[in-house]
């Protein structure tokens, strides 16, 4: 009851400026009453965003689902080979920050239905290059990953403006659960279409149709403004009042601000910092096992003798379809186990958000450290905890995006995201895949060519996922010490 009279008082109080506004010529929202919840209208809303979702991530995933054929399509080196990801997800992060900023200040819906038909039209392309145009492909990855930073950077943001933050928090674990489903689909996807066409080119041209549906649904469905929801909104639906306004977001602000001052405000938020660093490393940890996983599965395969070299034209595929699997099943399972036990454990401590994100990252770190020592003699060792560590790393995504939405204003919150973007790729997973590729290069170099040091090579490098796993639970546990304090500043 105290927190409802503080925010209606900050209402009054706003209210006050937007007058004084008004008196000095600056044009107040147009707003009505609304008698009726629009909850349909939301859920619909919801349902495009998560449907956009699982298309944006399936993209992501083609490219590991028949890494095995794109390697010998190009003739390509390790090296080379996690270079594809790591382009794509520089441009990607790169591009967030451009989102971001004129998520905050743009018409979302123009923006996400833009870069919706932009990467489904580049990924159709990419299925017609050819064998020598391989920097072209690099390239056709990388304008990929420009048009899914729009998607990524704003549906969080229309979703925290459409859902109160007791909801909110399940409606979020319902959008990031496609994340880990888009993930495996994509895999499942690109293995099953290459199998059925023997061309791994049809692959690149299935995402296309369903983005196409997707935009459709788009204009159809989602209206044309979502009201974004400061303190005002928020006291005048407690109250009872529901408003709906035209997008204006300078006039939502109390005072109009720069991007470098809403970068810096954010720089100065250690709960922010500390939490982005911590997903930073768990980024880090599924860019490497995303593209590289099905790969290190098929060597350890092949040096127990379960399957043969691939030497035909179409590869075995049956990793990426195993490996798409678990990434579904953990996916789902630990988001809605990572949502409810922070909806649990709350009501109990206001820190536990963080508390659990630093508990699964080293639960994690600790499973897949075992997945690689144990792949040489007992494959099904190995895909257990594999399937352990997935699951651990997904209970984090829901609850490290709503750690952000609580603990940053409304108004900065693209900003924010955009830039959680950047830090998280550009130091996790932008690098993790060609990294891992370099040094299994650098270490096959040192040793007479082999399956044995094909495998071995892999496996070591591979290692430094777990120790990045563990620095993640560390700035997690940091994140617990200031989460409370920056809490209630957000709220001020």
């Amino acid at each position: 009851e105290d927190e409802d009279r503080d925010l209606l008082l900050q209402a009054l109080l706003e209210g006050q400026n937007y007058g004084a506004a008004a008196a000095e010529g600056t044009q107040c929202p147009s707003v009505s009453v609304a008698r009726n919840n629009p909850a349909k209208r939301d859920c619909l809303v919801v349902a495009v965003l998560c449907f956009g979702n699982l298309i944006n991530f399936i993209d992501w995933f083609i490219v590991p689902g028949i890494l095995l054929d794109i390697q010998k399509y190009f003739e390509l080196s390790d090296g080379k080979t996690g270079l594809l990801q790591t382009v794509f997800t520089l441009c990607y992060m790169l591009a967030a920050p451009i989102f971001g900023y004129l998520g905050d200040r743009y018409n979302r819906k123009i923006i996400l239905g833009a870069g919706l038909f932009f990467w489904s039209g580049v990924t159709l392309g990419s299925s017609f290059i050819t064998q020598s145009h391989y920097r072209i492909f690099v390239l056709s990855r990388g304008l990929v990953g420009i048009g899914s930073a729009s998607y990524s950077t704003i549906a969080p943001t229309i979703i925290a403006d459409l859902f109160e933050e007791g909801k909110r928090t399940t409606v979020l674990s319902i959008f990031y659960i496609f994340i880990p489903v888009g993930s495996g689909c994509g895999y499942m996807l690109a293995a099953g279409v290459a199998k059925s066409t023997g061309d791994w080119h049809w692959a690149f041209r299935v995402t296309p149709c369903m983005g196409g549906l997707a935009l459709l649904l788009l204009i159809l469905l989602v209206p044309h403004r979502i009201q974004r929801k400061t303190a005002v909104h928020r006291a005048l639906s407690i109250s009872g009042t529901i408003l709906e306004a035209d997008e204006k977001p300078d006039v939502h602000r109390t005072a109009k601000t720069t991007w470098c001052q809403d970068v810096g405000s954010l720089v100065k938020n250690c709960s922010f910092v500390c939490s982005s660093l911590g997903l930073t490393a768990m980024a880090f940890v599924t860019g490497a096992l995303g593209m590289w996983m099905p790969l290190f599965l098929y060597r350890a395969q092949v040096v127990q003798g379960i399957v043969p070299p691939c030497l035909q034209e179409s590869c075995n595929s049956s990793n990426s379809l195993i490996f798409g699997g678990i990434t579904i099943g953990t996916g789902i399972l630990g988001i809605i186990a990572g949502a409810e036990a922070a909806r649990r454990l709350r009501k109990r401590n206001n820190k536990a958000d963080p508390l659990i994100c630093a508990t699964s990252m080293f639960i994690s770190a600790l499973c897949l450290y075992i997945a690689l020592m144990v792949a040489q003699t007992n494959i099904l060792s190995t895909f257990i905890f594999i399937a352990f560590g997935e699951l651990f790393l997904s209970v984090n995504w829901a609850v490290v995006t709503d750690i952000l939405l609580y603990v940053v204003t409304p108004r900065r919150q693209s900003t924010a995201i955009a830039l959680q973007i950047l830090v998280s790729h550009l130091l996790g997973d932008a690098g993790s895949p060609y990294l891992i590729g370099l040094i299994s290069n650098s270490l096959q170099a040192r040793h007479a060519p082999s399956l044995q040091w094909s495998f071995r090579s892999m496996q070591y490098s591979f290692a430094t996922c777990a120790f990045v796993a563990v620095f993640g639970g560390g700035f997690f546990l940091l994140t617990s010490f200031y989460i409370e304090e920056d809490r209630r500043e957000a709220q001020r």
